[in-house]
């Protein structure tokens, strides 16, 4: 998938400036795409000389004049080309993972606030799609606006992102607990832990463990 893709999917509900894309980005397509405002605008430019997108520029009486895109003939077909190929697996590559997997290694008390503060974010953007998932159903139900909502697309990633979101929530959440019930227990016993009793060893700092030799 490239960028073109996901520019001319959240220009389908109707015209956008540049800024309106960057809003719209910022606020849904970002939980399965991230842009910064400056490669949008220059995807707009690169879409509008292929004809993917057309725009039209609009006078303002009290601000700069704008322009306004919308996707073309030839940008439907390629939204179409493109739905109709294989899609790749998505893969992770996180930098909290990787110290999460160093834990029986690391101090833990400086793991323990990054996963915490991790599940904060993601409670912050549990929050956010849940009021975007609200507005885009408005009086409907969710299982009546599913079945004949106007557009479903943008709710179904939507609801992709609230999903993977309270994953993240919950594993910081039991990750952190369990980190510092077994930080606890070693500080506790007062003595590095037995491997292969169900504790990893205790962290200890390179020169404490070569003066221990």
């Amino acid at each position: 998938m490239a960028l073109r893709h996901a520019v001319l999917a959240a220009l389908l509900d109707g015209e956008l400036s540049g800024y309106q894309l960057a809003k719209a980005f910022d606020v849904g397509v970002a939980n399965f795409w991230h842009a910064l405002p400056q490669q949008l605008y220059a995807e707009l430019a690169r879409l509008e000389k292929e004809g993917l997108v057309a725009g039209r520029r609009v006078v303002q009486e009290t601000r700069p004049a704008k322009r306004l895109f919308h996707v073309t003939d030839a940008g439907l077909a390629e939204l179409e080309r493109f739905a109709a190929a294989a899609s790749k697996p998505s893969f992770v590559r996180d930098d909290l993972l990787v110290k999460v997997q160093a834990a029986d290694h690391v101090d833990a008390g400086p793991l323990i606030r990054q996963v915490e503060e991790r599940a904060a974010v993601a409670e912050a953007k549990i929050d956010l799609f849940r009021r975007i998932l609200r507005k885009m159903r408005g009086d409907l139900g969710e299982e009546e606006f599913l079945r004949a909502g106007r557009r479903v697309g943008p709710y179904l990633t939507c609801l992709r992102g609230l999903a993977f979101e309270e994953g993240n929530r919950d594993w910081c959440l039991r990750t952190a607990a369990i980190l510092r019930d077994r930080n606890a227990a070693v500080a506790g016993a007062g003595t590095p832990a037995v491997p292969g009793e169900g504790t990893a060893p205790a962290y200890r700092r390179p020169e404490v463990a070569r003066a221990e030799r």
